[in-house]
């Protein structure tokens, strides 16, 4: 894989773990969407730009576990 394509997939993959977050899918396929682009990170060489945004979502992932859920918007 190019370097810039690498970039992207990094990208993607970052954008996926924040929209599931977001979308209240499991923290499990979050953490999956982060891990994935730190793995190609590293393999590609990015390793020191990317680990540190990945590490703070991971952080933040994991304070969010501790916590519980947040209520249901009403009408639901």
């Amino acid at each position: 894989m190019e370097p810039d394509a690498a970039r992207q997939k990094i990208h993607d993959l970052i954008v996926i773990g924040d929209n599931r977050l977001k979308q209240g899918v499991s923290h499990e396929k979050v953490r999956q969407s982060y891990e994935q682009a730190l793995a190609l990170a590293t393999e590609h060489g990015l390793d020191a730009t990317i680990r540190p945004l990945v590490e703070v979502r991971l952080a933040d992932l994991e304070r969010l576990a501790g916590e519980s859920p947040p209520p249901e918007p009403p009408g639901t």
